[in-house]
């Protein structure tokens, strides 16, 4: 019976130098059977998509804090759980990317910007609950100030809009607190660094 109905998982699709093998078509008294089935379940979760709303595991978001003349660059969400409202230039974290690589993607991707992430201004938790309290949204978010070093502003992937803030014309957008103290911390660091 070895070597028979094996589903083999390719190591490629695991973590590096592992493999799973799973028995196939066993009788219900086999002592395997229910092994079987959570390895093939944990394998699932392995192969499945990133869930961004429910998540099982928080996930992580990388900011662009893009400063330049004495305004900010934001963009007005397409998606939620931000959708309609202004937020930081930003997105997910992909796996193998490191996160000032994230930066400048994110920028890019969202805004038509090439910039260059200095400073780490701030990591911030932000956890959306839905109206029965259970954890919808879980980002941890970690902010980079930002220098624009090419490009033209332009609303792209997930931005239906995106434009330049001045500090004045801020709070009248309503924004998450986390996002306006992250702000307030890239226009203090650039004050200091002028003077």
């Amino acid at each position: 019976m070895h070597g028979e109905g094996l589903l083999e998982i390719p190591s490629t699709s695991l973590r590096a130098g592992s493999s799973l093998r799973l028995k196939n078509g066993l009788s219900q008294d086999d002592a395997h059977v229910g092994e079987c089935r959570t390895q093939f379940a944990s394998c699932l979760k392995i192969l499945a998509p990133m869930q961004r709303e429910f998540p099982e595991v928080p996930l992580v978001g990388i900011g662009a804090i893009i400063i330049e003349d004495s305004r900010v660059v934001l963009v007005k969400r397409l998606h939620p759980p931000l959708q309609a409202q202004w937020s930081i230039p930003g997105g997910v974290l992909e796996v193998g990317e490191l996160v000032r690589e994230a930066a400048i993607r994110e920028a890019r991707e969202e805004t038509g910007l090439t910039v260059e992430p200095g400073e780490l201004l701030g990591v911030y938790d932000r956890v959306l609950r839905n109206i029965e309290e259970r954890v919808q949204y879980h980002y941890v978010l970690i902010d980079f100030l930002c220098r624009r070093i090419a490009g033209d502003l332009a609303a792209a992937s997930d931005a239906a809009e995106v434009r330049w803030f001045t500090r004045e014309e801020l709070p009248a957008l309503r924004l998450a607190e986390d996002t306006l103290d992250v702000i307030r911390k890239g226009f203090a660091r650039l004050r200091l660094d002028s003077e």
